[in-house]
């Protein structure tokens, strides 16, 4: 075999549960449902935030990209998975496997830069609120976004070279659902070492170093919350700052646990679990999360569900 083909096979195996094939109808379900739920969710968010004009604000923008992003972030992976367990298949080719970890690297770390850029937005808007409308300008928004955008896609093309770069000498059986990282690391027939430090530095730019911002953005915003005389206004800073952590708890612990340790030493299932915790189920409770914990929202989609119900009489 030539060294082109054992770099570039036709296809990946794709093991997942295949040791355990009665897991693969209850995995199915859980699949289906939660790419179901997570688009009705994300979409109904998406849908508010737009036509409701008191959800205008810089808040509701991120969150708006925050949903786009979730929507994504399953599409990348679900439908391909729910394609192989209906059909019985259990591969993905060399192409789709270089696109899915592209693009599930690119949006994951434009998620863990939105959540920095979002608790940003919380912490003016509660510790300098004088100063909201003057920092948070439409144009200041629409450079974080694209600065976050912008930032997760390089990232993920630069991650994406160095794990594609290592000599695989034939191997291509993936233990996991789909193409990331650790998992593809894993097929090397060389020392991964120096790969492995090039990427924990990109992790700890991308995961470790937001996380410790959006902690102390938030030990901030205690200490505002605190002082504040309104119960009514501490009950609000509470439930629109306690969805956000929430969401980046449930998000950077999961992450963080995948991709800042060596691959060898992540358990075999619990990393495959891990993964379609925060790659799947993660997108799916976002929504829930920021609808049930804010009042702003739930009021918006009381009035688009009355506008609507009035709309048909």
């Amino acid at each position: 075999m030539s060294l082109s083909n054992e770099s570039h096979p036709a296809e990946f195996i794709l093991l997942g549960f295949t040791d355990r094939p009665w897991l693969e109808l209850p995995l199915f379900i859980v699949l289906l449902l939660s790419y179901m739920f997570t688009i009705f969710g994300n979409v109904s968010i998406m849908v508010v935030c737009l036509l409701d004009p008191k959800l205008h604000t810089p808040m509701y923008f991120f969150l708006t990209h925050l949903s786009i992003l979730d929507l994504c972030y399953t599409t990348t992976t679900v439908p391909h998975m729910l394609a192989n367990i209906c059909h019985n298949k259990n591969s993905i080719s060399y192409s789709g496997c270089v696109a899915q970890l592209i693009i599930f690297l690119a949006l994951g770390a434009t998620e863990c830069l939105l959540l920095v850029v979002m608790s940003f937005d919380r912490f003016v808007a509660i510790c300098r609120p004088l100063h909201y409308v003057v920092i948070m300008n439409r144009s200041f928004c629409l450079r974080m976004a694209a600065f976050s955008w912008l930032t997760g896609f390089t990232n993920s093309v630069l991650q994406s070279s160095l794990t594609l770069s290592m000599p695989r000498c034939g191997r291509r059986e993936v233990d996991h659902f789909f193409c990331e990282v650790p998992a593809l690391l894993k097929l090397s027939c060389a020392d991964t070492k120096p790969i492995e430090a090039e990427l924990f530095f990109f992790s700890v730019l991308i995961l470790l170093i937001p996380v410790t911002l959006i902690l102390i953005s938030y030990g901030f915003i205690a200490q505002a919350v605190l002082k504040m005389r309104s119960a009514e206004g501490r009950r609000k800073a509470f439930g629109t700052c306690g969805s956000h952590m929430t969401v980046v708890s449930l998000f950077y612990g999961t992450a963080i646990y995948m991709y800042l340790q060596p691959p060898s030493s992540t358990s075999k299932d619990w990393g495959k679990m891990v993964s379609l915790f925060y790659g799947i189920i993660t997108p799916m409770l976002n929504p829930l999360i920021y609808s049930l914990r804010n009042k702003d929202m739930k009021d918006a989609f009381k009035r688009e569900i009355s506008r609507i119900c009035f709309c048909k009489k």
